[in-house]
């Protein structure tokens, strides 16, 4: 592939304004201190929630998103998963601790509301949804064995003040998980120009929201900056290649560059117009339909012990 790298080192912008928002259910510690209180960040999400991103969400199981945490469980470890989604990876890894306990938590509403539902009959018993942001988590000091952020840094404008809030509710000995993929690092053939645009325009909608796009490459500093030294860096990829895959993820991809917020950003930011987006979405479809296709989505993890 020979698309155009984005010039790096651009600063971030802080979009972060704090809005206080009780959590549903009453379920907040008087224990924890006030600081601590439950804050929904106003961080631009990228993607939305649209149901081709939702799609892809639910495509994602603890075993092709979270190989490189589970040789690492114990059946009674309490865990967090921050920035849950509809709560797939979640389920799976609360059948994987069933002396323990799984929280998952979101920043929308809607989305921890879906999952509720989606697992209101979960046999384990030991799974909740609720709402919470992972830079003031409700939860007091060294309360988990595993705290777990699976696609979520590269979204943040302050990961590494994420990474840090997840760190003081680790328990000592305990192990922060976090995986991303790194944009920049994607692969796919046969090349197309146009999707080479759509990658360009990718990277400059995820500047103007203050992320990352190449969140991977950068999961180790951050990490170091959040005060780990014991921790372990590994890489897995997604790869799209048979003719279902490609219809899959191709598929999903026409949809969003056309209806999530990836497209209403895009033009809201001036970076292009629905032409361009009906573009984009043609070019994943070309894709679909070539025999020899495939795209590799580049993942890395890191794995810290406080």
């Amino acid at each position: 592939m020979s698309y155009s790298r984005n010039p790096r080192g651009v600063e971030k912008l802080d979009l972060h304004q704090d809005a206080a928002l009780s959590l549903q259910g009453g379920s907040a510690r008087r224990t924890v201190e006030s600081r601590y209180c439950p804050l929904v960040s106003e961080d631009r999400y990228t993607h939305g929630h649209h149901e081709s991103v939702l799609r892809s969400h639910r495509w994602r199981t603890a075993e092709n998103s979270a190989a490189f945490l589970l040789p690492h469980l114990e059946t009674d470890f309490n865990l967090l998963d921050v920035g849950c989604g509809p709560g797939n990876i979640t389920a799976d890894l609360a059948q994987l601790v069933p002396g323990g306990s799984v929280t998952g938590i979101d920043r929308s509403a809607e989305v921890v509301a879906r999952a509720q539902v989606e697992f209101a009959s979960h046999t384990g018993g030991n799974l909740r949804f609720e709402q919470g942001d992972v830079y003031r988590l409700r939860f007091p000091d060294d309360q988990f064995d595993v705290v777990f952020a699976h696609q979520v840094l590269q979204h943040l404008t302050r990961p590494i003040e994420a990474i840090r809030e997840m760190r003081r509710v680790t328990k000592p000995g305990g192990v922060v998980a976090v995986r991303d993929a790194d944009f920049g690092a994607f692969v796919w053939a046969p090349d197309d120009p146009t999707l080479d645009s759509w990658m360009d325009i990718y990277h400059q909608l995820t500047r103007r929201n203050g992320a990352e796009a190449d969140a991977g490459r950068k999961l180790k500093g951050w990490v170091h900056s959040a005060g780990f030294r014991d921790l372990k860096v590994s890489s897995s990829n997604w790869t799209f290649s048979t003719d279902s895959e490609r219809s899959w993820w191709g598929g999903l991809w026409a949809d969003r560059v056309t209806e999530s917020d990836f497209a209403r950003q895009s033009i809201e930011y001036g970076l292009c117009g629905p032409a361009d987006l009906a573009s984009f979405a043609a070019a994943f479809r070309r894709w679909v339909n070539e025999p020899d296709g495939v795209f590799i989505v580049v993942n890395i993890e890191c794995l810290a012990r406080k």
